[in-house]
């Protein structure tokens, strides 16, 4: 229970059990609504790069209606990833200011109103500014449903949790690619008129998960934080008394307080200096593992399907089913591979998963360019390298989201997410749009550039990891406003 209650605006000195009594909560319908309200924005963003992707080919046709070249494919892709980034870092400040509820809310607004408009672009202009704003939406939602997430669920199941709804994105991903092989087929639909609704569909599961998100509460470590320790208050009792009712059982008591110096907000000049110089080496970690997986993902599946079609002679109507099966092998490997990283330890998994995907890249990336690979093979390396890939990647954003004190979690998941995708994400994109037109070799090149940040990633793990499997997230890393 907060003591000291203030007023509504006014923030002061509190005494506060909230993080102990969220921790001890045993896993429950409550939590269930919170991973299927927030976490299904991966879908969203799944079916959002695998669509541009898979309808690459078609909408470098006259027929389209937008007749863009491979390279202008590459630079739509390299667009939406500058959106996401530039919204990561602006809905990321507003998430740490006004909270999480309200910016999760208008974030996925934003994803609607844009995805929608993509479904209408007349022109390759339009298209592109419909991509960022589309981008600009998603990447805002990472901020705030990220740090939502982990200050909801108990610290005990927080990485499985996480990885199981970072993994969900490729659930998103074989929607997208199975969606897209019916609204490419000609005979249904006319080539200027499937991909756009690909893009209405997207925007009608976006509504849906609006529906379901509006009764997920605004997260109490926030509340308390931020002088709203009443309402932090009434809503941990409100979660509390419906899983009592839910168990048949009541809960044990919490054992651990602290105190906390309430404020209304905290500024980008204290962000900064606390990611730079109180946690420097953790600063490297999150930079290294966004970075390393950014260029991975965003390299490859905004360009496979034109590798398919324009190297191996993959029919643009067949290529898409190709990211089906890599599709479920990087939705397996976070769900098979998650517990470990709270029993085995987190050092351990982040470490094995990187420099693991890597070298099986690199065996990929010699095979592919000397000529070895199929179409059907080359999948089938896809599937094998991106199981362990998919584990490490997804717990680049566990990592960046718990390491970091509470008043800057929002913004720190922000900005690695922005300056890693930025760095890996924009630049991946357009280089792989210039190696596919260059030929198989320089492709393979691609993937050992790739294989190579992976690895080097998975050394930062080794020696700057946090063990922070099982710990509470104050444990982690004590807020910024504990009294001492």
């Amino acid at each position: 229970m907060a003591q000291a209650s203030a007023q509504a605006g006014e923030t002061k000195t509190v005494t506060t059990s909230i993080p102990e009594r969220m921790d001890r909560l045993p896993w429950s319908k409550f939590h269930w609504l919170v991973v299927l309200g927030l976490g299904t924005v991966w879908i969203l963003d799944g079916l959002e790069v695998t669509i541009v992707g898979a309808l690459g080919s078609r909408l470098t046709e006259e027929s389209s209606g937008l007749g863009l070249t491979a390279g202008e494919i590459g630079l739509a892709a390299a667009i939406y990833v500058a959106g996401a980034c530039t919204g990561a870092l602006g809905f990321g400040y507003l998430t740490d200011r006004f909270g999480r509820k309200k910016l999760f809310i208008a974030t996925l607004g934003l994803y609607l109103l844009a995805t929608v408009a993509t479904a209408f672009a007349p022109n390759a202009i339009f298209f592109f500014v419909c991509r960022f704003l589309t981008g600009a939406g998603i990447g805002g939602e990472y901020a705030a449903i990220n740090s939502a997430i982990d200050e909801l669920i108990p610290a005990r199941r927080r990485g499985v949790v996480d990885l199981a709804i970072n993994g969900s994105y490729w659930l998103g991903t074989a929607f997208g690619a199975l969606l897209t092989v019916v609204l490419l087929d000609t005979n249904i639909f006319p080539p200027e008129l499937g991909w756009r609704l690909a893009f209405g569909l997207g925007a009608v599961l976006g509504l849906l998960i609006l529906i379901v998100r509006r009764t997920v509460p605004e997260s109490p470590r926030w509340a308390v934080i931020h002088g709203r320790d009443e309402q932090a208050e009434a809503t941990v009792s409100e979660i509390e008394e419906r899983i009592e009712r839910e168990k048949g059982e009541k809960l044990p008591p919490a054992k651990g307080e602290m105190k906390i110096h309430q404020r209304k907000s905290t500024g980008f000049g204290e962000i900064v200096k606390t990611a730079v110089t109180r946690y420097p080496k953790r600063f490297v970690l999150g930079l290294s593992l966004f970075v390393g997986q950014a260029f991975l993902y965003n390299a490859v599946f905004f360009t496979y399907a034109l590798v398919l079609t324009e190297l191996l002679g993959v029919p643009d109507n067949i290529a898409p089913y190709s990211l089906v099966p890599i599709a479920i092998g990087n939705f397996l490997g976070p769900l098979l591979l998650g517990h470990f990283f709270d029993s085995i330890g987190r050092r351990v998994m982040i470490s094995t998963s990187y420099i693991g995907s890597g070298v099986l890249l690199v065996g990929t990336g010699i095979l592919f360019g000397s000529g070895v690979l199929d179409a059907f093979w080359l999948t089938v390396c896809w599937v094998v390298v991106f199981f362990f890939a998919s584990a490490g990647a997804s717990s680049a954003y566990l990592t960046v989201s718990e390491i970091f004190p509470m008043e800057t979690r929002a913004m720190a998941i922000a900005f690695f997410y922005a300056v890693g995708t930025g760095l890996g994400g924009i630049i991946g994109p357009i280089l792989f749009g210039q190696f596919i037109e260059q030929g198989i070799e320089q492709v393979a090149i691609g993937y050992y550039i790739g294989a190579g940040l992976m690895i080097a990633a998975g050394l930062v793990e080794v020696f700057l990891g946090v063990n922070a499997e099982r710990k509470s997230l104050e444990e982690i890393a004590e807020p910024l406003s504990t009294a001492k």
